[in-house]
């Protein structure tokens, strides 16, 4: 008798234990921080908001949204790392253990452990594209967001910038590729306002000894940083989710 499948949450969760083990994990930091910061000063964060940020890796975004929001005269913020690999969660929570206002939980994107209307914003960084089924995580982002809440998502693969497409087949996991107009389609399919999608180009320089293992050159490295990534941002409309009629967590 075969073995059962696994599940595509189940496979993302084995593949990034696997990078969690092969210190890609704090790789991220160094290929990601300059686009993130970017992307940072656009949210607009504030003392004492409530953050989400999903597929949250080895918690280096986390640990700078933390910083952000921490206490203030609004309050002391709270932010909440999400991800699917336990190994990953267990390395943000290692490394983020002077931090009074993280939250690590391992979790799917397709079934978010929270609550109703909590999150005033959100980021997502290089994780959206792996989500087997985007339709039901915007749903689950749209469910824990407060109303009126932000929604930033920041990825690096899509369609539009077509030198991200040489690292596909070189992922042990499926990924989803969309246009940046798929993706505005996409959300405001799910009830989004203000859509916008906006490149980031990435300004940090790549060395002439640089080893990529992504991409067929250094050149179509230094192309794709220059295409930037793309930065999607919506907001909730100000309408409160009711309780689904099923347990979350």
């Amino acid at each position: 008798m075969s073995d059962k499948p696994l599940s595509a949450d189940a496979k993302l969760q084995q593949e990034f234990n696997r990078w969690a083990a092969a210190g890609e994990g704090e790789k991220m930091q160094r290929h990601h921080l300059n686009i993130t910061e970017k992307t940072l000063r656009l949210m607009n964060l504030r003392a004492g908001e409530r953050v989400l940020d999903l597929g949250c890796g080895s918690g280096w975004a986390t640990r700078l949204v933390a910083r952000l929001v921490g206490e203030g005269p609004e309050g002391f913020g709270q932010v909440v790392g999400i991800d699917v690999s336990d190994e990953m969660v267990r390395l943000a929570r290692e490394a983020s253990k002077e931090f009074e206002n993280i939250l690590y939980v391992q979790g799917s994107a397709e079934k978010i452990p929270w609550e109703e209307n909590f999150f005033d914003k959100v980021l997502s960084v290089e994780s959206f594209y792996y989500y087997a089924d985007q339709d039901r995580a915007l749903m689950e982002l749209f469910r824990v967001m407060a109303p009126r809440g932000r929604l930033f998502i920041l990825i690096n693969l899509y369609k539009d910038n077509p030198y991200s497409l040489q690292w596909v087949d070189k992922l042990k996991v499926p990924v989803q590729v969309r246009s940046a107009a798929e993706y505005v389609e996409l959300l405001k399919k799910h009830a989004f306002e203000n859509v916008e999608a906006r490149r980031i180009p990435d300004d940090t320089p790549t060395p002439d000894d640089h080893q990529t293992k992504w991409f067929k050159s250094l050149d179509d490295l230094r192309a794709s940083k220059r295409e930037g990534a793309l930065l999607l941002m919506a907001s909730k409309p100000d309408l409160r989710t009711p309780a689904p009629g099923y347990t979350i967590y």
